[in-house]
């Protein structure tokens, strides 16, 4: 019985470009790409805190580049993806807790972490950025 669900012809798709993630399967991708993005910036993002206290003069010049509408771009993208792993770890946290398991409550979570993430970055990158 084994050898013939072994030997059975699947269909196979592999052409990328073609596959249609679900909702929650493109916030995952994006939840662990955020997550190794903030990790690998994390030095640098440390280095430009620390520059920025270290005198006067180095904060007027942080201050400047950040003044920069290319440099504000980077950071409000950095602040997306810190909202969308924040937001997208509580929704875990709760999918841990068997909260939201299902396809429609799943489907809906995903939603409302795209929403309120792309909302929290907007709200914060107003007020920190502008």
């Amino acid at each position: 019985m084994a050898e013939m669900a072994i030997k059975k012809k699947r269909p196979k798709n592999l052409d990328i470009m073609t596959i249609r993630l679900p909702l929650p399967g493109i916030l995952s991708i994006l939840h662990r790409i955020s997550g190794a993005v903030i990790f690998l910036l994390l030095p640098v993002l440390l280095w430009l805190f620390q520059s920025s206290l270290t005198s006067p003069e180095t904060f007027a010049t942080f201050k400047s580049v950040v003044g920069n509408p290319l440099v504000k771009i980077v950071l409000l993208g950095l602040i997306w993806l810190y909202m969308h792993h924040f937001c997208a770890g509580i929704r875990y946290l709760l999918l841990d807790l068997h909260k939201g398991v299902d396809l429609a409550s799943a489907r809906l979570s995903s939603k409302i972490v795209f929403v309120v993430s792309i909302a929290l970055t907007l709200i914060i990158g107003a007020k920190v950025l502008w």
